[in-house]
């Protein structure tokens, strides 16, 4: 398929189910609102083709127009615009599959898989191809250093999976189906075509529209809304159903397995059947930084987990039960012979007459794990104060641990190799060796993660509760030592429970209770559930121990690996010294499992802190700093990339070369990264699009490990140090010195709406008070996102360029941009964002909501602010047109504009007259339109912010 067929392709796949939106409105809600809809979208259009002026007037018509219609009509509208938002995502999405369809279909005619692959530079065929010779030690890279993916606590709720899915970012499954139908039918013989008449995934949400605000959506429907969608979609390898989160991904995993063995067989490689690509984490119902997220929720979602677990690898049991025994091994004779020590140990639990030996060996398996999910049950009720059942099932009789049950099926697939069956062993049974290997019987595990205050407010109580004075007023030093010599001793600072015991109240805080409460769940749990304990606002070698102290003293049998989160900018360029210091003390080396240390780099919070230029080189530096530490004291360091799906937050839409471009030395074949609630089902809501995801990882682990890239010269690293301290401190004069910007970003903006909406299924503040700094990085983003200025991206980025630019250091800043990945890349991303920014919607906020002269002046110095960072943007890239080498983000952004401003006018109207009727009995009507612009104005923006 030609890209421009490709492009016709879309816009016929749009415009199809913009009709059935269209004619689901008409009927839903009668044509005249349909007519409105229209009306509002003709003039957004029109005026995209008006000059913009000084005073934005071009949006004139429009806002006249809405400032006409009534609450009710202002939430349907708003949905129309939304939903047809997220069918442009779906109808995207499908176009991305259907791409890669096509290139299986060209593989599949050129003789082998991946053959049209070994010309991409981002794809595992192609650096394998290119740099690699395919020996064992690709073997070792995938089987031992493979990335990790962590799902967050507080995807954005427009992202999230839920009953209305069209109000989220996530394409509606329905929709895509819908779309692969039509796909379908087009490709059919001329007379065997049939006219596409499900329309029923656009009607359902039209219909859904009418249900309004659902509940809030707290850390227990999240995570029971993320892994608990694993199993259906996980276990089909072959079937066509496609969904979002996170259960599309051992699909692709399979595939991509699959993928590089036959590369690899093809030059001779190793075959290793635990191979992985992927494995999983989550962070769902484990964060304690919300304040809805409290032991027994923890222990919730960790036994649902596993009852999802147990009913997904009894089917895939009862399945491989059903192939081996339709189709006996070759080899296997009635009286099964073969000399093989595993095969002995089919024989002894068949028996050796059995002339169904794999059958009979799994059937006790599929057995045990249907009493898993029976025992999960079980303690579930409990866990809900039920009664327990006269026969109660006891942890000694289930599978609690996934190697008990890979052993078992190891076992039947060196059976069968050893008796000459190797084709069937390496079938299917290899696909299950792997999704027990990556998801093992937890499906995901649940990382915990606090901050530090809360670590240290818990050992303050203890300390005055065991007469030793105030832990809090102690100095740093002070504390590192008493808790390194507490970390010598065996014996426990505290018997379990007694900060529940009477008097207790004198000395324990309920902040504190709840976080000892965590740590007593955590040494309850069974191995596999947890994952690490990550600790945000990390500033010092006592935050981090403090974690292996109040573990060790709850009794943790295996400690869950402790993870310091650096998030600001002061954290990151202290974390060297700070993890040099833990280094050099016996007791927290000698808690590394395996010499291992992983470490949390914060994208969002130093981006915030000091905007995205300075960020970056402090987040690439500190990388640097602290791979030399970890040499230095022989510590595989293990890297945590703690970034969002949005450019502000860290996030980058070319996986590829995000990767890459981490400093040399700090990836080594392994690192962790978040994949944002917005960005799972993006990246994994389909099979084929999971395993593209997957191999561009794979893809860009290798390439990072094996292509030579030298760190930048000293001459580059004064340029980015001059850089950074010019960009940060113009960042901070506008967002911390200036007074006039709090109150301007509150009334500019949506921020203080989005604290009172179900938006994140944390708080939009860390504490209740406080100004920007309180300010979660989630809703500091998504604020700017709304009104189409986008200012934590750009703003302080200016000023650096143009400054050095005009001095004698301007070749050297060219030559820079020419030369170092790591910068170019930041330019580019801010140099889409700048392109996909809109300085007269953010103009037409301030109109509407801004009544402060002060605040206005600033917003007007802003704006200028940002026309002068498109002007040295452009000067640094050569450019004469913002982005002008995306050719496809300008076609897809023309497009998509008009929409986007439709939202935007419809969001000032909503937010003016909710501020002017709060407590009144609109209240309720006007927020629900305001949540269907926010989310729909996400869906359009994409990884804007």
């Amino acid at each position: 398929v030609s890209s421009s067929d490709d492009e016709a392709l879309l816009r016929s796949d749009v415009r199809t189910m913009g009709a059935l939106l269209g004619d689901a409105i008409s009927q839903h809600h009668g044509p005249e609102v349909f007519e409105k809809i229209e009306a509002l979208r003709s003039m957004a259009k029109a005026s995209r083709l008006a000059e913009a002026d000084a005073g934005g007037s071009r949006l004139g018509p429009m806002v006249d127009f809405v400032s006409g219609l009534s609450e009710p009509e202002l939430v349907v509208i708003s949905r129309a615009f939304a939903h047809f938002l997220g069918i442009a995502n779906a109808a995207e999405a499908h176009q991305r599959c259907r791409r890669l369809a096509e290139d299986s279909r060209r593989e599949g005619a050129e003789g082998h898989l991946g053959a049209l692959h070994e010309t991409k530079r981002d794809s595992t065929a192609g650096v394998l191809a290119g740099f690699l010779d395919g020996g064992d030690g690709v073997r070792r890279d995938r089987a031992h250093r493979a990335p990790h993916a962590g799902q967050p606590p507080h995807a954005p709720r427009e992202a999230r999976a839920g009953p209305d899915r069209a109000h989220r970012g996530r394409p509606d499954p329905a929709v895509g189906h819908a779309l692969r139908a039509e796909g379908a039918r087009r490709r059919a013989p001329a007379g065997d075509r049939v006219d596409m008449a499900d329309g029923r995934g656009v009607e359902g949400q039209a219909q859904s529209a009418e249900r309004g605000r659902e509940g809030d959506a707290g850390p227990r429907d999240g995570a029971l809304g993320g892994p608990a969608e694993v199993p259906e979609e996980a276990r089909r390898d072959h079937e066509g159903q496609d969904g979002g989160g996170v259960r599309t991904a051992a699909q692709g995993e399979s595939v991509q397995v699959r993928v590089v063995d036959g590369r690899r067989s093809r030059r001779g490689a190793f075959d290793d059947v635990c191979n992985l690509a992927l494995t999983a984490h989550t962070r769902l119902a484990g964060t304690k930084g919300n304040p809805n997220v409290v032991a027994d929720v923890t222990r919730e979602v960790t036994l649902t987990n596993r009852l999802k677990a147990a009913e997904l690898f009894e089917k895939d049991v009862r399945e491989l039960m059903s192939l081996i025994s339709g189709n006996p091994p070759r080899g296997m004779n009635d009286t099964c012979q073969t000399e093989s020590e595993a095969m002995d140990k089919v024989r002894a639990r068949a028996g050796v007459e059995s002339r169904a030996p794999f059958r009979s060996y799994l059937n006790p398996v599929a057995t045990k794990l249907g009493k898993t999910a029976d025992w999960a049950r079980q303690e579930l009720s409990k866990l809900q104060g039920e009664a327990t059942p006269a026969n109660t099932i006891l942890p000694e009789d289930v599978y609690l641990s996934s190697d008990e049950l890979m052993d078992e099926l190891l076992t039947v697939h060196q059976s069968l190799v050893d008796t000459g069956n190797a084709v069937v062993a390496n079938g299917r049974l290899v696909d299950v060796i792997r999704k027990v290997a990556a998801f093992g019987l937890t499906l995901v595990p649940l990382d915990i993660r606090q901050e530090s205050d809360l670590h240290s407010e818990a050992l303050d109580c203890i300390t005055r509760y065991l007469g030793l004075g105030s832990y809090l007023q102690w100095d740093e030093g002070a504390r590192v030592s008493w808790i390194d010599q507490q970390l010598q001793s065996r014996r426990p600072l505290l018997r379990a429970g007694v900060w529940n015991e009477p008097g207790s109240e004198e000395f324990f805080t309920p902040t504190a209770i709840e976080t000892l409460e965590t740590f007593q769940m955590i040494s309850e749990q069974y191995e596999g559930s947890l994952g690490a304990y990550v600790i945000s606002q990390c500033t010092s070698a006592s935050d981090i121990m403090a974690v292996l102290l109040l573990q060790r003293d709850a009794g943790v049998e295996r400690p869950l690996r402790v993870v310091p989160l650096f998030e600001t900018l002061d954290d990151l360029n202290g974390a060297p010294a700070t993890m040099e210091q833990l280094f050099s003390i016996p007791s927290y080396i000698g808690s590394l499992e395996r010499m291992k240390q992983e470490i949390m780099i914060g994208y969002s919070d130093s981006a915030k802190d000091a905007g995205r230029l300075a960020a970056s080189w402090a987040q690439y530096e500190t990388q640097v700093k602290l791979s030399e530490v970890a040499k230095k004291f022989n510590v595989d360091q293990v890297y945590f990339h703690g970034k969002g799906g949005t450019v502000g937050r860290g996030g980058n839409p070319n996986t590829f070369d995000a990767i890459v471009s981490h400093a040399p030395g700090t990836v080594n074949g392994q690192f962790r990264v978040t994949e944002q609630g917005e960005m799972i089902n993006q990246n994994f809501g389909y099979s084929d699009r999971a395993q593209r995801t997957l191999d561009i990882y794979t893809a860009a682990v290798l390439a990072e490990q094996h292509t030579h890239r030298p760190l930048p010269s000293k001459e580059f690293k004064y340029m980015m140090d001059k850089l950074s301290d010019i960009s940060c401190e113009a960042y901070r004069r506008i967002v911390r010195g200036d007074e006039r910007f709090v109150p301007y970003f509150r009334a500019a903006t949506p921020e203080l709406e989005l604290s009172n909406l179900n938006i994140g299924s944390r708080p939009a503040k860390r504490k209740a008070s406080g100004g920007v700094e309180s300010l979660r990085a989630i809703p500091w983003i998504f604020a700017w996102t709304q009104t189409r200025l986008n200012l934590p991206t750009w703003l302080g980025v200016g000023e650096a360029i143009s400054t050095v630019l005009a001095s004698e250091d301007g070749p050297l800043l060219r030559k820079m941009y020419d030369e170092f990945g790591s910068f170019n890349t930041t330019i580019d991303l801010v140099e889409m964002i700048l392109s996909k920014s809109d300085a007269t919607i953010a103009r037409h906020y301030e109109n509407v909501l801004v009544t402060d002269p002060k605040a206005k002046e600033l917003g007007q110095e802003i704006r200028d602010i940002h026309d002068e960072t498109e002007r040295a943007v452009m000067d640094l890239t050569g450019h004469s047109k913002l982005a002008e080498h995306d050719l496809l983000l300008s076609r897809l952004m023309s497009v998509r504009n008009p929409y986007v401003d439709c939202l935007n006018v419809l969001q000032t109207e909503t937010l003016k007259r909710l501020r002017e009727n709060e407590g009144s009995e609109k209240e309720d009507i006007l927020k629900d339109a305001l949540l269907t612009t926010i989310t729909g104005v996400a869906n359009g923006m994409g990884n804007t912010g």
